[in-house]
C-alpha cells in the first residue's frame, strides 16, 4: 500500500493529559505547533550477543526531517485503536509487521524547521523481530539498516545530528524498557 502524501492526513489533538480533544489537520498541528497524540516503534533482533534497531532513513520527499534517521517506523494517532494503528503502520512503512508492546510514553515539544513544530504525546512500541524481508515504502522510507544498539549510545553529538530531534529521547524509553523485561517475553 503506498500512502499519497498529497492527501489531506488528521491528527487526533489532545490535552496535555493524553484526553482527546478533535481531529486536526496534520500540516495545521505542525505549522502551529498543537499538541497531537503520536507513536513510535522501535523493532530490535538479537544477532548473537549484539542487540540491534533497525533504523530507517526518512524518504527526502517527506515535509520535515527528511533523510534523517529515525526509530523503525513513527506516526500519528487518530481515533482508532493506537496499537491497531501502531501495528498497520509498521507494515505499511517497513513491509513486515511484528508483535508490539508499550513501551509508555512521554511529552515533547521540538523545532523541526520550516517553520514546523513537533508538539506530542509520543506512545513508545517495541517489538523484537528479525524479518526474513524488509520492503519499506519508498514514499516514507529512504532507506533502512540494522545498528548496534551500543555503537548508537556512543555516536557524538556531531553524528547525532543525522537523526531526528525525537529519536535520542524516544531510544531512552525503549532502553528503559528493554531493561526492565526479559526477552522471552517479547518474542512473537
Amino acid at each position: 500500500m503506498v500512502i499519497n502524501q498529497k492527501e489531506t492526513q488528521f491528527v487526533l489533538e489532545v490535552d496535555c493529559l493524553d484526553q482527546p480533544l478533535r481531529l486536526v489537520e496534520k500540516h495545521e498541528a505542525h505549522f502551529n505547533g498543537i499538541l497531537h497524540r503520536a507513536f513510535s516503534i522501535f523493532v530490535f533482533r538479537q544477532l548473537g550477543t549484539s542487540l540491534q534497531l533497525l533504523l530507517q532513513q526518512r524518504a527526502f520527499g517527506k515535509y520535515h526531517s527528511e533523510g534523517l534517521w529515525t526509530n523503525t517506523c513513527c506516526s500519528h494517532a487518530g481515533n482508532d485503536s493506537l496499537e491497531k494503528i501502531a501495528r498497520n503502520r509498521l507494515q505499511t512503512e517497513m513491509g513486515f509487521s511484528c508483535e508490539l508492546h508499550p513501551a509508555g510514553s512521554f511529552y515533547y515539544k521540538a523545532d523541526v524547521g520550516n517553520g514546523m513544530m513537533e508538539h506530542e504525546i509520543d506512545h513508545v512500541f517495541v517489538g523484537l523481530h528479525n524479518p526474513q524481508v524488509v520492503q519499506p515504502n519508498p514514499e516514507e522510507v529512504q532507506d533502512y539498516q540494522w545498528r548496534d544498539v551500543e555503537t548508537l549510545l556512543e555516536l557524538s553529538s556531531e553524528q547525532r545530528k543525522e537523526f531526528t530531534v525525537w529519536f535520542f529521547q524516544v531510544f531512552e524509553l525503549a532502553l528503559k524498557f528493554i531493561k526492565l523485561h526479559e526477552w522471552e517475553n517479547l518474542k512473537e
